[in-house]
């Protein structure tokens, strides 16, 4: 009997690592399954959003974000930014709510940025987001802030080569700087040794290049390399360019803005010939 007792105080002791192993695969596998459906769960959020970008719908894109704003998903934070902004630019958003909003879209994009540094996109709308609220900080800010705009869209183009929107993007940095009047430039010298700089011979390079990666994505860079010829007083190539501008599909309120200007700066050409 004694032997029996020994046998099954063994035999106990022997199952119990089993046991101990089985609990933890099952603990284990509760977790892939839940951490598969989270995932499954976040590219499902991700594709509503994307489809309602695509279709415009900006207040129910806002809406549908704003539910899993205390996401640490980069992908989903970025788009909450880039949706935050999008509203803040509605004609209906007062310009107390726009300011708010501009803060927030920068909040999110940060927090997109501090998850995931690799994701070009967080650096895109990062700088993007910071640009918009130096117009709240005064033209010091603005300036300083121009040196940590550059620094991201040259990340966001160096993770993405193929992002035309990115490359774009450093094109207006570049003709926003090579245009800057005479008293801010006297500004920025009196504030930093080495202000930012430009010329539109760079501004150029960047937009051609972004038409190169995606020809006629965006009828504001049609537009922008129009007029950056007309600054570099090339009025054939100017008028090339801002022709297929005025004659690019108008799919936004945007481009019917871009078409309009683009017709006004033609047809000053005209008046001048």
């Amino acid at each position: 009997m004694g032997n029996l007792g020994s046998f099954k105080r063994s035999f106990l002791f022997s199952a119990l690592p089993y046991l101990g192993f089985e609990t933890f695969q099952v603990f284990s596998q509760a977790a892939l399954v839940h951490a598969t459906a989270k995932v499954f769960r976040v590219e499902e959020i991700l594709e509503q959003a994307d489809y309602l970008y695509e279709s415009g719908e900006t207040e129910k894109l806002y809406q549908l974000l704003t539910e899993y704003k205390e996401s640490e998903d980069a992908e989903l934070l970025w788009r909450l930014a880039r949706a935050s902004r999008d509203i803040a630019q509605l004609s209906g958003t007062s310009e107390e709510e726009k300011k708010l909003l501009v803060y927030e879209a920068l909040e999110y994009a940060k927090r997109a940025l501090e998850k995931n540094e690799s994701s070009f996109a967080a650096h895109k709308w990062y700088a993007i987001c910071i640009s918009d609220v130096g117009d709240y900080e005064g033209i010091k800010a603005k300036i300083a802030n121009a040196y940590i705009i550059k620094e991201h869209f040259e990340k966001a183009i160096e993770l993405n080569p193929k992002d035309a929107t990115s490359i774009h993007l450093m094109g207006i940095w570049c003709y926003t700087f090579a245009e800057m009047p005479w008293y801010q430039r006297r500004i920025a010298k009196m504030l930093f040794a080495t202000p930012p700089s430009s010329t539109y011979e760079e501004a150029l390079g960047y937009f051609h290049r972004a038409e190169q990666v995606d020809p006629n994505f965006y009828s504001k860079n049609l537009l922008l390399l129009g007029k950056t010829y007309l600054k570099l007083h090339n009025k054939k190539l100017a008028a090339f360019w801002l022709m297929k501008a005025k004659d690019y599909p108008a799919h936004t309120e945007e481009d019917k803005q871009i078409q309009t200007e683009a017709a006004q700066l033609l047809t000053g050409f005209s008046d001048k010939n």
